[in-house]
């Protein structure tokens, strides 16, 4: 027989199953042939579960590891700990806050759902995620960095290893399928034939993110996302400073050729056998950022089926 919270937990949890991403319902209530009844909600989930969390439970459950929770709740505290409150409820704390936005960014639940699980109104959870967003992305220039100094030949030396020497990051584009705009939704259609933005993303040889920029219209070919983007100017008017020694990028075919950026040869079908082993080697140093997207996808898995955005808004980190 399942506990209270269990049963309160499943009964919410087939209440939205239906109708994951209605707007039209009451914040937290749900109409039932006449009389508005309120929806069952786990009471002190965070303290009689997450609390008790094994670290590898708790990695598997919000994506990260704990000691970088409690580092991250640190560094966005002064941002996120204004009075947030739940109708009759006391503050949301940091701690709180920041678990409720990374259980949205990690599973595919609908915002209902996430309420049910941490006892907070749909409106609370919305503010909830948005604020703590505009924190990480507030702090995220101190993480991701353009590779300089010492880091930078760390990294130039990781993709020597792979077989392709002053090599500072790789770059490429993926796709974060997003509802269809009301406002030139026809521009946001990729070539795979459905809305979406796309993020332009550089890691390093370990998979870590150097540079970001994100939120152009997935119709336009990543040629001219790089344009549009901070790395343009990096390699037009800070060649020196950004690609210091000869240092570049490695793309796909996408991308033109330049001496900071360098793209396979094209197959047309004659290509020679040092060009063959060329596009080898540049391919397999290259899989870096493939695999990062993966890795970044599968761990915020609402980057990988639908980001539910009704404003689209450019964003760039430029890594210093």
């Amino acid at each position: 027989m399942m506990n209270d919270e269990a049963e309160a937990f499943v009964f919410n949890e087939l209440l939205v199953s239906s109708d994951s991403s209605s707007d039209d319902d009451e914040d937290g209530l749900l109409e039932v042939r006449g009389p508005v009844i309120g929806l069952r909600r786990i009471d002190n989930y965070i303290e009689n579960v997450v609390d008790r969390y094994s670290d590898k439970e708790f990695r598997e459950n919000f994506r990260m590891y704990r000691a970088t929770f409690h580092h991250i709740v640190r560094l966005i505290h002064a941002d996120i700990s204004s009075n947030i409150t739940d109708t009759g409820r006391h503050t949301i704390s940091s701690k709180s806050q920041l678990l409720i936005a990374l259980w949205y960014f990690g599973s595919p639940d609908s915002f209902r759902s996430v309420c049910g699980r941490f006892n907070i109104g749909k409106a609370t959870a919305v503010r909830t995620v948005r604020r703590v967003a505009e924190a990480l992305f507030k702090i995220s220039p101190n993480i991701i960095t353009w590779p300089s100094g010492e880091y930078m030949e760390t990294v130039k030396d990781g993709f020597r290893q792979m077989g392709f020497p002053n090599t500072i990051g790789a770059i490429d584009g993926c796709y974060i399928q997003i509802p269809k705009s009301k406002v030139d939704g026809i521009s946001y259609i990729c070539r795979k034939n459905f809305p979406c933005v796309t993020l332009q993303m550089m890691c390093d040889h370990t998979l870590k993110c150097i540079h970001c920029y994100a939120g152009e219209a997935g119709s336009n070919h990543d040629a001219l996302v790089l344009k549009r983007s901070e790395v343009w100017s990096f390699i037009n008017d800070r060649a020196q400073e950004k690609f210091s020694n000869d240092s570049h990028l490695i793309g796909d075919k996408a991308y033109p050729c330049l001496p900071e950026l360098i793209p396979p040869y094209k197959d047309n079908g004659h290509l020679t056998n040092h060009q063959k082993n060329f596009n080898f080697l540049l391919s397999r140093a290259r899989s870096t950022i493939e695999r990062a997207f993966n890795l970044l996808q599968k761990r915020f898995r609402r980057l990988k089926n639908l980001l539910d955005v009704r404003c689209v808004r450019v964003q760039n980190n430029n890594g210093h």
